[in-house]
C-alpha cells in the first residue's frame, strides 16, 4: 500500500486522524468553559495520566474547541528549566492584546497590559528568565510588588475583568504542569481561587503526569476543592479499534478482525502505541485488508521505532545509577513496586537510594501512586528496560 496515504501519525503531540474515546471529557470541559464565561461557579480541570495517553493532543483539541466558541485562550508548555512567570507572560500579553481590540474591553485590557509590564519588571530580578514585550508603561501599585503570589493574583484579576467586559472567558491551557515548582503552583492556585471568588471568567485547563495531584495538594491544601482531576488512561477496546479502523477505512483499507485484535493487545489501548502499530502495519501490508501476518511482521519494527524515539529519548537523560534503579524496577515487572523491593534488587539501603528516586520523580520517569510505592510514568517501560539492559550485567555496573 502507498506509504504516502498512511493516515497514522505517531509523534509527540501529533494529532491522530481519529480522536477516539474522548468525547465525554471534551464535553465536560466545554460545559465548564461556558459556565466560566457566564460567571457561574466552575472548577479548573487538570488531566492526569501516563506518557502516551494523548494528554497533549486532547489539550490542543480542547483549546481549538474553545477558540471556535469565541473564548480567549493561551497555550503554554511548562519545561523543567523555566519559571511559571516566564512561560505565562508572553502568552498572556498576546491574549490581552486580542482583548484590547474589543471596544467594550479596551480600557480594562490596556490596564491589564500595564499590570503585565509591572509584573515583568518587578519579578525579573527573582526570575531572570522573564522575556516579554511591553506595550504600556506600568501602572504603579498594580501587580508590581515583586511577590509572585500577590502579583499573579492581581494580574489575573485585571485580565479576568477585561475578559468579563468582553463577554468572554480567559482560559489558560498548560501542559506538563508537573514541572512547575511547588511555590509557583501555590501562586497560580491562589490566583485562580481569587478569580473564582470574584466570579471572574478565568480558568485553567492543564495536563500532567499522575504526580501532579500530589504536587497541587502540597502547594495548597484546598487545591482538591478548586480542581477536578480526570484521569486519562488507555482507550477501552471499542475506542482503540475505532482509532485504527476509521482512519484506514477513510483511505479505503480494511483491517481483518484478528489483525485488529492483535494491535489492541500489543498496544494495551495506549493512543501513541496505536498510532505506531497502525503506521507500521500499513507500511508492511501489500494490499487491503491488513492481515494478522502483516501485524505480526510490523510489531518488530513498531517496537524498534518506540525504542529509538518514545523510550530512548527518556533513557538517554539518565545517570548510570538512575538507569540501574529503573532496571531493578523492571526486574520486578510493570509495577507499582515497594521501594524496599527495589532496594533489595540493587542490594542497597532504601534511604541511600532516596535521592535517586527523587531525581527520577523530578525527571518525570517515575511517580508514587501511594506512600512507599513507585511506578513508571511511561507504559511498557519495564519491557524496554529489559531490551536495553538485558541479562544480569546491570547488577554489577
Amino acid at each position: 500500500m502507498d506509504p504516502v496515504s498512511n493516515p497514522f501519525a505517531p509523534g509527540a503531540g501529533t494529532p491522530p486522524p481519529e480522536l477516539a474515546g474522548r468525547d465525554e471529557l471534551r464535553e465536560t470541559v466545554r460545559i465548564a468553559l461556558e459556565r466560566t464565561r457566564l460567571g457561574r461557579p466552575t472548577k479548573s480541570i487538570l488531566m492526569v495520566g501516563l506518557r502516551g495517553v494523548g494528554k497533549t493532543v486532547l489539550l490542543d483539541r480542547m483549546r481549538d474547541d474553545a477558540e471556535a466558541a469565541g473564548i480567549h485562550t493561551l497555550r503554554v508548555e511548562a519545561p523543567e528549566s523555566r519559571s511559571l512567570p516566564a512561560i505565562l507572560a508572553p502568552q498572556l500579553r498576546q491574549a490581552l492584546l486580542r482583548l484590547s481590540r474589543n471596544e467594550q474591553a479596551k480600557d480594562l485590557a490596556q490596564r491589564a497590559l500595564r499590570g503585565l509590564a509591572g509584573f515583568a519588571k518587578a519579578l525579573k530580578v527573582k526570575f531572570e528568565d522573564i522575556e516579554v514585550g511591553l506595550d504600556f508603561e506600568p501602572e504603579p501599585g498594580l501587580a508590581d510588588n515583586g511577590d509572585l503570589e500577590h502579583d499573579l493574583q492581581a494580574l489575573l484579576e485585571a485580565a479576568g475583568a477585561a475578559a468579563q467586559k468582553a463577554g468572554t472567558a480567559l482560559v489558560m491551557f498548560v501542559d506538563e504542569l508537573q514541572y512547575v515548582e511547588e511555590d509557583q503552583l501555590a501562586a497560580l492556585i491562589t490566583a485562580l481561587h481569587r478569580a473564582a471568588q470574584r466570579r471572574l471568567p478565568v480558568v485553567l485547563v492543564g495536563a500532567g503526569l499522575p504526580q501532579l495531584r500530589g504536587r497541587m495538594g502540597r502547594a495548597k491544601s484546598y487545591a482538591e476543592r478548586l480542581f477536578d482531576f480526570p484521569e486519562i488512561g488507555p482507550l477501552p477496546p471499542p475506542a482503540a479499534r475505532t482509532a485504527i479502523t476509521k482512519p484506514a477505512a477513510a483511505e479505503g483499507v480494511r483491517v481483518s478482525d484478528d489483525a485488529l485484535e492483535l494491535i489492541v493487545q500489543k498496544t494495551h489501548g495506549y493512543p501513541y502505541f496505536l498510532q505506531e502499530w497502525g503506521k507500521h502495519a500499513w507500511d508492511t501490508a501489500s494490499k487491503s485488508p491488513i492481515t494478522l501476518q502483516d501485524v505480526e511482521l510490523a510489531s518488530a519494527s513498531a517496537v524498534a521505532a518506540l525504542d529509538e524515539s518514545f523510550f530512548r529519548v527518556r533513557f538517554d537523560r539518565l545517570t548510570p545509577l538512575e538507569k540501574r534503579y529503573l532496571r531493578a524496577m523492571a526486574e520486578l515487572g510493570p509495577g507499582p513496586h515497594r521501594s524496599g523491593d527495589i532496594a533489595e534488587q540493587l542490594k542497597r539501603d532504601v534511604t541511600a537510594l532516596g535521592p535517586t528516586r527523587n531525581q527520577l520523580i523530578g525527571k518525570g520517569m517515575i511517580w508514587s501512586p501511594s506512600h512507599g510505592d513507585t511506578s513508571f510514568t511511561a507504559p511498557l517501560f519495564d519491557e524496554f528496560m529489559h531490551r536495553i539492559m538485558p541479562g544480569e550485567d546491570w547488577r554489577n555496573a
